[in-house]
């Protein structure tokens, strides 16, 4: 027998106990569920949290670097105004993900497989690959994070730009070492041992440090001084779309000391700050490659029908709930510490670190080129010349550049010095930020595995599923790519492509729940059904809104006509399946 053989028989063992270890912890999840039902009252609820699985995961997914990086640079740039985003995306990335949901467990069959028979082979490609592209992208920035904490916050005499190792030499260290830690969680995940829990358990932990801290943050602000504005902040959580065209209300009287004919160029330059971030935030809150592993992570559960119930709850409680409370926590630090405050250096007030000056620099000499005040493009000046002009702008313009930089991860840390003090801010800021970016790295890696096994119908967590994760390794070359760069600020591009991809899954899920075909006698009716279409409806409006501003935006008649050519292949699909389908029922009934 060959080695190969072997190793199959070996994986087909192992997946025959855990079906059958599966089948029988869902027999006793449906006998919690029954005796809690028969006994009413809040029983049902103790069952919910007993049983809560498949929402807390996707929680761990979202609360990474997309999210902090999302938040921090929210409170930056809107204040408390902006509080209201991420409420309104989770709220709407809830809808979906109970749908899709739904849909799972009413029909109990893989989804990937369920488009294609009963929906259509274009979206579902679409959807599994756009999910691939979205896990690969999101990967990027968490080296990019990962790096940035352990450089400036945590270990930067070791493997810092000064350090003996220079700042090449330890981004390549330290992304070799999250790289192999990754590799190895996702190579054993398929067979979860002690060890691993172990790990599980280090990271949640870690997680867990810097959202303690931001709440405790939140707390010491509003107890000790003068307190928070809290009319401010409660008034942030109210929608205001006007956001995504016009600067925040608490820029206009530092704009109104810029002379009128430079006005413009900054308020451009706010408000295209504000619509990158309110687009990454969004995107952070639920991400493609979300909606796809959410449906198999409640299928590998053994969850059925009788499950409807628990899930929502468990979307709501494991991911709804700790998402808001966290982003918003982190919105109001970010906002009380920087918003509309120059970065600290900047202004003859202390030293800047390389990249923030560099920012800086390039911030007013973007303001040079846009002319006025007889100013001279600075790609034909000397660096003198260049100097010159750029000390001789009106400190109104100096004082605007210094609140517009992005933030690196030294400076943001500083959002939990009311709490902690500067020292032990930079530490729990770090290993906070490493758990988070460690965590959604093996996630990612995770999903691309699924994804792929789904695509190549690969035997669920045999080798080729795991070699397949490997692909999204290939964010180790995120702090290469984005070198020079705010580390952190990678996160923010990132999302914005990210959320390009997710109308493809809302559209499809809005045709699964309406598709009596996939759907048979589980077709939501009635108000029921009325229901669901309205508020469907509303989350792929939004997120196709959000989505075509992006591509129009960021990649101009390329990314559209891409967009527009998807759209017309699966409305060809569609034809042709309907053709096809005629066809099969006329030779059916000769």
């Amino acid at each position: 027998m060959s080695k190969t053989q072997t190793q199959s028989k070996a994986e087909s063992a192992v997946l025959k106990q855990q079906d059958a270890v599966t089948s029988s912890r869902v027999e006793r999840d449906r006998q919690i569920l029954v005796k809690a039902h028969s006994r009413g009252g809040i029983a049902p609820i103790g069952a919910f949290l007993r049983l809560s699985g498949p929402g807390w995961l996707q929680s761990a997914i979202t609360l990474g670097g997309g999210s902090l990086s999302g938040a921090l640079y929210l409170g930056v740039l809107g204040g408390y105004s902006f509080l209201w985003l991420q409420l309104l995306a989770i709220i709407l990335g809830i809808i979906m993900l109970g749908a899709i949901s739904y849909v799972t467990l009413a029909t109990g069959q893989r989804p990937f497989q369920a488009i294609r028979r009963f929906i259509n082979p274009v979206l579902a490609w679409g959807w599994a690959v756009a999910s691939i592209v979205a896990s690969l992208v999101w990967c990027l920035p968490q080296f990019s994070l990962s790096v940035a904490v352990v450089q400036q916050n945590l270990l930067p005499g070791l493997v810092g730009p000064e350090s003996a190792l220079g700042l090449i030499g330890g981004k390549i260290l330290i992304c070799a070492l999250l790289l192999a830690i990754a590799t190895t969680i996702v190579w054993r995940y398929a067979r979860p041992g002690r060890g691993i829990r172990i790990f599980e358990a280090i990271l949640k932990t870690m997680v867990a440090v810097i959202v303690f801290s931001f709440v405790g943050v939140v707390l010491k602000l509003a107890f000790s001084g003068d307190g928070l504005p809290w009319a401010s902040i409660f008034a942030g959580y109210i929608p205001d779309l006007t956001s995504f065209t016009r600067p925040a209300a608490t820029f206009l009287p530092f704009l109104n000391e810029i002379a009128p004919d430079q006005r413009d160029f900054w308020t451009k330059a706010i408000v295209s700050r504000q619509q990158d971030v309110m687009i990454a935030a969004a995107a952070a809150a639920v991400g493609i490659n979300m909606t796809f592993f959410l449906p198999y992570s409640i299928l590998a559960r053994g969850w059925t029908r009788e499950f409807k119930g628990l899930a929502i709850f468990d979307l709501a409680t494991g991911l709804a709930i700790p998402f808001v409370l966290v982003t918003s926590c982190i919105v109001i630090a970010s906002a009380s510490q920087f918003h509309t405050k120059p970065g600290k250096g900047l202004l003859n007030d202390g030293t800047p670190t390389a990249g923030i000056q560099r920012e800086y620099n390039s911030l007013l000499e973007s303001r040079l080129n846009n002319g006025g005040s007889g100013a001279a493009k600075t790609s034909i000046l000397s660096p003198e010349e260049k100097s010159a002009q750029v000390n001789a702008l009106p400190q109104a313009e100096k004082e605007m550049a210094a609140m517009l930089v992005n933030r690196d991860a030294f400076q943001l840390a500083d959002s939990l010095a009311p709490l902690t003090g500067r020292v032990v801010s930079q530490w729990l800021f770090g290993i906070g930020v490493l758990g988070m970016a460690l965590s959604t790295v093996i996630m990612m890696m995770v999903i691309t595995g699924v994804v792929l096994r789904e695509m190549f119908d690969w035997p669920q967590g045999g080798t080729k599923q795991r070699l397949g994760s490997m692909l999204a390794g290939v964010g180790v070359l995120g702090p290469f790519v984005w070198s020079g760069k705010a580390l952190f600020w990678l996160a923010v591009p990132a999302s914005v492509v990210a959320m390009t991809l997710l109308p493809i899954a809302y559209f499809t899920f809005f045709l699964m729940m309406n598709s009596r075909k996939l759907m048979g006698e589980n077709l939501p009716r009635g108000a029921h059904r009325v229901v669901w279409n309205v508020l469907m409806i509303i989350a792929t409006l939004s997120a196709s809104i959000a989505a075509a501003w992006s591509i129009w935006t960021k990649s101009g008649w390329i990314g559209t006509g891409a967009a527009i050519s998807f759209i017309v292949l699966a409305i060809v699909a569609q034809f042709a399946k309907k053709s096809d389908h005629t066809e099969t029922e006329e030779r059916a009934n000769a």
